[in-house]
């Protein structure tokens, strides 16, 4: 399935870094380049994107963003990203670059990229995961991406899962979120939160990657905060299956590229699920950290 009928700008935009290319019609990646994102000054902002297109006027920009854009009003909001938050961002980039602007949320371009050409090819409803620093998902359905009310869609991550309940804080992991509830998956599934989560359960501390090498050797105090960490994440897993239908999650993040966790995750959600399969549901990501970019193209 070609992306698109001719070739487009794409901009994978991250807190730290842009990751820019040129995709052609038959998904053919060229030109690729990073540089820094200007966080806080919009006019910086445009000029890396002016520089990056300039020699090509005619070709369209299409940008993975990690935050959202409404649908409606157009307006961005992201937390890693202020110079674009309370604007619309492309019109403001279609009438500086004069070129066509489409933006997409960073998590919908990866669920899309995998449907169209990763893992999830030949699936029509996929719910992508991402385990990254935090979780976020986006959600494809007869074959097409939903965009839901304020560009919220296949947020798995939000919602006050983990119950509060008053004189149960050494038993229970409610944590405040960013979001400003408390409990949600968000909280404990990406990498900050499993640091957390182990802080709370064997409070020692230790970063993510060092509770899971030592969760692969045996260790005690490991081993139990995983076995926290995938109670709950394949409980609000399941819980996404059974209401959209979804037959594959493909997996992204640095989390997800844990061949084991992964694996143990998958194992647990499928004994949860209404729906018995002996097929794998989540699946590591095939397109790896091209997919922004690619689900971007095909916006």
């Amino acid at each position: 399935m070609p992306l698109a009928q001719t070739a487009i700008f794409c901009a994978d935009i991250g807190g730290s870094f842009i990751d820019f290319a040129l995709i052609g019609p038959d998904g053919h990646i060229g030109m690729r380049q990073k540089c820094r994102t200007p966080t806080r000054d919009l006019d910086a902002f445009t000029k890396i994107l002016m520089t990056l297109t300039d020699h090509q006027p005619h070709i369209p920009l299409h940008i993975a963003l990690p935050g959202l854009r409404d649908p409606q009003k157009g307006i961005c909001t992201t937390a890693n990203i202020p110079c674009v938050n309370g604007i619309d961002l492309a019109k403001i980039l279609g009438e500086r670059l004069n070129r066509n602007v489409k933006i997409g949320n960073d998590a919908d371009c990866f669920t899309l990229a995998e449907t169209l050409h990763g893992a999830a090819r030949g699936h029509r409803n996929v719910l992508g995961i991402i385990l990254g620093t935090g979780v976020g998902g986006g959600l494809v359905l007869g074959g097409e991406l939903v965009i839901g009310a304020g560009g919220l869609t296949g947020e798995w991550g939000h919602a006050p899962f983990i119950p509060s309940i008053p004189g149960t804080e050494d038993k229970i992991p409610c944590f405040p979120c960013g979001c400003g509830q408390r409990g949600c998956i968000d909280t404990i599934g990406g990498a900050r939160g499993l640091e957390r989560l182990h802080a709370w359960s064997c409070k020692e501390t230790a970063d993510s990657r060092t509770i899971l090498t030592a969760w692969h050797a045996g260790d005690e105090k490991a081993c139990q905060t995983l076995a926290i960490y995938l109670h709950y994440l394949s409980s609000a897993l399941a819980l996404a299956v059974n209401i959209t239908g979804a037959t594959i999650l493909p997996a992204g993040g640095g989390l997800a590229n844990d061949e084991k966790m992964l694996a143990a995750l998958d194992a647990a959600v499928r004994e949860k699920i209404l729906r018995p399969t002996e097929n794998p549901l989540i699946v590591a990501s095939q397109l790896g950290n091209a997919a922004g970019l690619i689900g971007a193209a095909a916006l």
